[in-house]
């Protein structure tokens, strides 16, 4: 293949975004078949810049670091592109020979690749329009799972142990502790958070996913009959769960607002269920929110995740080489024990703007808490001693 190679980065930076930016460059490099390797910076907004940095240059030695590193280290944004601004990219993208374009992103970039790779045929010029796929959310259809989402599911279940192990410490003082973690419509950050529990009576006594609305008497109901069970509270509740009639829990002077995708942005569901359960239960409350801090934990990085980052950035590269075009790489899971992957590629078709749900198989019957084909799906995806045994009386002095 002659020509150049572009690679960009978009949406949520994640701790392992780089991992697949670093595979991408070591393979190009070690094809020789690119005459240059550029790197997008900000995302679509760089394509539209015409703002690129030769990464041709980087040294083979450097990019351990790269994979090691959390955040986007080309800059990332959640620009989208109109139809003119599609256009004007492939000219640019046409004027500089460049022959694959890859984007490491999620659902809505995986829809700015369909749409370049469809354009590009349109206009009779050889493209190879690669998604690289990557989201905390792992809510991408067509791949047994998506990077990111094992280091993220790895900090929520550690934060998880230890907010409970804070919370049935004091159950006197604050008996009641919420815990928001993110998610946009799929639950599978939230349902993370059950990997802590070791078994069916440990905290998270409470999970709650956006795929299945609740009232807020529910909520009520599910903490009081936990209190009076166990004498404290710890649920998790994911940022964007709604009510029975579609309302979200969180605070309404700022649900209205949206991304340019038309995401909605949520915030203060937690201090929403918080002040609902000390007005009408007269129990003390409060709530954790890790923030960003749960997609960006380099400390909690998964190594499976890391290689799986890494190994799809290839993949991209080595589909890209064989001229295969419009497609996302997937990641197909072989075996469980001991756990192993391997990649292949889907259309984008298949994928550009589709979410996959959490789905009811891997809930419990009251869709409070997750379910053993949950635990076998994501505990191999955090890796080797990914959670600690925390002892409790209990286990050093019989009742």
């Amino acid at each position: 293949m002659a020509g150049n190679l572009v690679v960009g980065q978009a949406g949520g930076a994640t701790a392992v975004i780089n991992a697949s930016l670093a595979g991408v460059v070591e393979q190009a490099q070690r094809s020789g078949r690119f005459s240059t390797v550029w790197g997008m910076r900000r995302g679509a907004e760089g394509a539209l810049a015409g703002d690129y940095i030769d990464l041709s240059r980087v040294a083979p030695a450097q990019l351990p670091a790269v994979a090691a590193t959390p955040g986007a280290i080309l800059g990332s944004s959640r620009h989208k592109l109109d139809d003119e601004e599609a256009e004007s990219v492939l000219a640019d993208l046409i004027r500089r020979d460049v022959r694959a374009f890859l984007y490491i992103g999620g659902n809505d970039s995986a829809d700015t690749v369909h749409r370049l790779a469809q354009l590009a045929a349109a206009r009779g010029y050889d493209l190879s329009a690669i998604a690289v796929p990557k989201t905390i959310d792992n809510d991408i259809p067509e791949t047994d799972h998506c990077p990111g989402y094992g280091s993220i599911a790895r900090y929520v279940a550690n934060a998880t142990l230890d907010s409970a192990q804070d919370t049935e410490s004091m159950p006197t003082m604050y008996p009641v502790k919420f815990i928001e973690v993110m998610g946009r419509d799929a639950g599978w950050v939230a349902a993370s958070a059950g990997l802590a529990a070791p078994d069916p009576t440990s905290p998270p006594h409470l999970i709650y996913m956006p795929e299945f609305p609740l009232s807020r008497q529910d909520v009520l109901a599910d903490v009081e009959r936990v209190y009076r069970e166990h004498g404290y509270v710890v649920a998790v509740v994911a940022e964007t769960v709604r009510d029975e009639t579609g309302t979200p829990f969180a605070d309404p002077g700022v649900s209205a607002e949206v991304d340019a995708f038309g995401h909605p942005l949520l915030r203060g569901t937690a201090d929403t269920l918080v002040r609902l359960v000390q007005a009408e239960l007269g129990l003390r409350a409060r709530f954790d929110k890790p923030g960003s801090l749960q997609r960006m934990s380099s400390r909690f990085v998964s190594p499976i995740d890391r290689a799986e980052a890494e190994e799809v950035g290839r993949a991209a590269v080595r589909l890209a080489l064989n001229e295969m075009t419009d497609c996302m790489v997937s990641i197909i899971r072989a075996t469980d024990e001991p756990y192993t992957s391997a990649t292949s590629y889907v259309p984008l078709a298949n994928v550009a703007n589709r979410q996959r749900l959490v789905p009811e198989e891997y809930v419990t019957a009251d869709r409070r808490g997750v379910s053993e084909a949950f635990r076998r799906f994501a505990l191999p995806l955090l890796g080797a001693g990914a959670l600690p045994h925390y002892v409790h009386l209990r286990d050093l002095v019989p009742a």
